[in-house]
């Protein structure tokens, strides 16, 4: 009796206990989802996206307004929060494009084929992973962009982590801002005077 009623009590103790599992499905992109990182619209930013669900924050995914981003934020070590799932738009899909990525065509990040190293540039300015569901898809791309095909553990932290050299081209002819410069000056002695 003594026996039955400790695993009664055990049984209770479990049971109130239990905590349904946290929804971890992937959201739609709207009109208020804001990239993590730059806090900017997401609709506002070309290239695919990802989104991140964090233990303990149920609806409340951290949006990116890169993938790229969304695999940095993965492999930083100072999270806050147990990262449950991470998604991100798969752009091999029916009407996937470079300016509409999509807000539901969402894979699996850990499931996604990426093109890594393609000429392309994410919504923030650098170069962008690019993930799709068919293999077949993202040879096509890689084909047409260049870059290769690797699985999300075979992308080098180089390639998330290292900084993004964003400094115009030479031959641009914005890359020079020295008359800008002297013109600044004038006008900072004009009004000092």
């Amino acid at each position: 009796m003594r026996t039955a009623f400790a695993a009664l009590a055990l049984l209770m103790l479990t049971a109130c206990n239990d905590e349904p599992a946290q929804d971890v499905s992937a959201m739609p992109l709207t009109g208020s989802s804001v990239g993590h990182f730059c806090q900017m619209d997401l609709l506002e930013h070309e290239g695919p996206k990802g989104q991140a669900h964090l233990a303990g924050l149920p609806g409340a995914p951290l949006f990116f307004s890169q993938v790229r981003d969304a695999v940095a934020y993965m492999r930083m070590p100072e999270q806050s929060h147990e990262i449950l799932a991470v998604w991100v738009n798969d752009m091999g899909v029916p009407g996937a494009t470079w300016a509409d990525p999509g807000a539901d065509n969402w894979i699996a990040a850990d499931a996604a084929v990426y093109v890594v190293g393609a000429r392309v540039t994410g919504g923030m300015g650098a170069p962008e992973l690019v993930p799709f569901s068919d293999a077949d898809k993202a040879a096509g791309f890689a084909e047409a962009n260049g870059g290769e095909l690797m699985r999300l553990a075979e992308i080098p932290d180089s390639a998330v982590l290292a900084p993004v050299d964003l400094v115009p081209d030479e031959s641009d002819e914005t890359a020079d801002d020295s008359e800008f410069e002297q013109r600044l000056r004038a006008l900072s002695r004009k009004s000092e005077g």
